[in-house]
């Protein structure tokens, strides 16, 4: 009775210290546990095991499993599905189906250990046969069973399965779950429905932190920080404490310049509860600096960590890249493998985005062997983002010998090429590699038409633009985004056909943008029609007031007609109203370093001699006396 009562007394603290997250302390007492001679019992082994899987440590877990299986307790299934649910917190998903499928007796808590396991890696297969096997083998499910359906179902992002698991749900009575609903909120953002997501959140009785958090983030997803910022105002007000995942959610939302003081206010305020310290917060701040274009303050923050992960560099990396600083993203590179940071998947994207984007060719050359030589370029997306950034930087050929190299090619991958060959005026290519793809049985997303229209576009191709059009809607019953109705714009101006392209866009089934309006009133200078531009040029005049592109292209229309009188007015009116033209600038990579022209800028060395030479190219452009290379 005694021994007894001592191994309950260790229990007891063991069960502690998990359950307050100390899973290192728990572990520790075990040993001291076995140090005095005492053998554990079966109260003792699911802590252990729970403690293994909130630290993901694999070779603990086996330790403790082998000490299991030579215990007396090795077939007790509550310890069981314990080392189940422990190996696929260790993202072992194999080792916990050996140890489910050697379980002479499986309860519900079993089922759901590998439905959640199967669920996190997106199998979707697999976890619907695990499904049909518990109900075969007569086991209810329950609230985590609905959990886990929900997240298995969200790899395949089909609506229709999300809303098949939430009337299942209902049905089986779980959804007053506060778990569920929470799952339902984040996985109906992630599959594009946030009304959905919303309507779920109202219906809540009583909402925990994380439903704050899950419908924030559902917002952030669709980077809508007005409405994340105002439903954090009402979690403020409705009394709920904010926690660290409340902050990133919330920070997350702001990824344009516009969000930029609404970031730094939430910065604030992460500051007053504490959680400027967390790094996941930290990381985040500096993205979101950086996407809303104020990279000093991201590099602040950076250089002030006193620990970084291989998220902090990249995120730091990634937001020079994504201003088209490569010499500073390179830079930082080479610092984080000195620091002993090992450069990841992502840094490698980031690092070739950026090169796509400033037309850094020989840095992208580098990446790619870096990438071949660390093992990174056997990941498709590696090999997309070669693709892409070949394209943009006008070497469609190597672009092409990435593509057809892969050993697998995903929607991506095709889209991918089809849309750097339209960049680089391989149209015809374009449109026979949409053909390739759809006869290998790939499905095109709206993606992928877009490309298409642009091939099109550019080609001046129309009827096979409203083909591929039709395609879109009839075949694929893809709803036309902004940019498809775009591109049909544009080609139906290209081709002079003002008057259909005008009652196209008036006839649209949604609001059509500034793009738009854009891509009619540069036909409209094309083809000098000046009554069309004047209407487009005041819905855009309405819509951006400050831009000054609809500006400049109604002056030219009214200087191509010889309406100087005119011309006088739109620079009057752009002068009254305070709207700038910034000047535009081209970047070019010089023995490795990138240079940035501005126009009128002669500042650089040798700046006199630059124009002069270009001076004299321009004559002989017109002239006609430039040889073709």
């Amino acid at each position: 009775m005694a021994a007894y009562t001592t191994v309950k007394l260790w229990n007891s603290r063991i069960k502690e210290a998990v359950n307050g997250n100390c899973a290192r302390k728990a572990l520790l007492l075990f040993r001291q546990m076995k140090q005095q001679g005492l053998e554990p019992n079966n109260l003792t082994f699911p802590f252990i095991a729970k403690a293994c899987a909130n630290l993901s440590d694999l070779s603990y877990s086996q330790s403790v499993h082998t000490q299991i299986l030579k215990s007396l307790f090795g077939n007790d299934i509550f310890i069981q599905t314990s080392m189940a649910d422990m190996y696929v917190k260790c993202g072992q998903v194999d080792y916990a189906y050996k140890v489910f499928d050697r379980m002479p007796d499986r309860d519900v808590a079993a089922w759901n250990a590998m439905l959640i396991g199967f669920a996190q890696l997106g199998s979707l297969d697999e976890v619907c046969s695990l499904f049909n096997g518990m109900r075969f083998a007569g086991i209810h499910p329950d609230s985590v069973t609905v959990v886990g359906l929900s997240l298995g179902v969200l790899s395949a992002k089909s609506l229709e399965l999300v809303k098949g698991i939430h009337a299942f749900g209902i049905q089986n009575g779980v959804a007053a779950n506060v778990t569920v609903s929470n799952t339902w909120i984040s996985v109906y953002a992630k599959c594009g429905d946030l009304a959905s997501s919303r309507k779920v959140f109202d219906e809540i009785g009583v909402r925990t932190v994380i439903s704050w958090n899950s419908m924030i983030a559902g917002y952030a997803n669709f980077e809508n920080f007005f409405d994340a910022f105002d439903l954090y105002r009402r979690m403020l007000v409705d009394g709920i404490r904010p926690d660290a995942s409340s902050i990133v959610s919330l920070i997350s939302s702001c990824v344009q310049p516009e969000a930029l003081f609404r970031g730094m206010l939430i910065h604030s305020h992460g500051i007053k509860l504490g959680c400027d310290l967390n790094i996941s917060v930290t990381n985040t701040l500096i993205s979101m600096y950086s996407k809303c274009g104020d990279v000093n303050s991201a590099r602040l923050l950076f250089d002030c960590m006193s620990y970084r992960t291989c998220v902090s560099w990249t995120v730091m990396i990634s937001g020079y890249a994504g201003k088209g600083n490569m010499d500073e993203a390179m830079s930082l590179f080479f610092s984080m493998e000195k620091a002993g940071e090992t450069p990841d998947l992502v840094t490698v994207l980031s690092l070739l985005s950026g090169c796509g984007q400033t037309g850094s060719l020989e840095v992208g050359r580098w990446i790619d062997d870096y990438a071949k030589s660390k093992g990174f370029k056997d990941a498709s997306m590696v090999c997309n983002a070669l693709v892409d950034m070949y394209s943009k930087c006008g070497r469609i050929c190597e672009a092409q010998e990435v593509f057809h190299a892969m050993p697998e090619k995903t929607i991506v991958s095709w889209t991918t090429m089809i849309s750097g060959c339209a960049l680089n005026g391989k149209f015809e290519e374009a449109l026979d590699l949409f053909h390739q793809m759809r006869a290998l049985g790939f499905k095109p997303n709206h993606i992928t038409f877009l490309a298409v229209l642009q091939a099109c576009t550019h080609a001046g191709f129309l009827d096979k633009g409203w083909e591929f059009f039709n395609m879109m809607t009839v075949v694929y019953d893809i709803n036309p985004g902004l940019d498809h109705y775009s591109c049909m714009v544009d080609l139906l101006g290209r081709k002079g056909k003002l008057i259909e392209a005008m009652e196209f866009v008036l006839n649209l089934p949604i609001e059509p943008d500034a793009a738009i309006w854009s891509a009619l009133l540069s036909a409209c200078k094309v083809h000098q029609n000046i009554e069309i531009g004047k209407y487009v040029a005041s819905r855009l005049f309405e819509m951006e007031p400050q831009e000054a592109a609809p500006y400049v292209e109604m002056a030219n229309i009214y200087a191509s007609t010889g309406k100087w009188d005119r011309v006088a007015m739109i620079r009057l009116l752009m002068k009254q109203k305070k709207v700038s033209k910034s000047p535009g600038e081209s970047l070019i990579q010089i023995n490795g370093k990138t240079q940035r022209f501005t126009v009128e800028d002669r500042s650089k060395p040798d700046g006199e001699l630059i124009f002069t030479l270009l001076d004299g190219l321009a004559l002989q452009l017109k002239d006609g006396d430039i040889p073709c290379i």
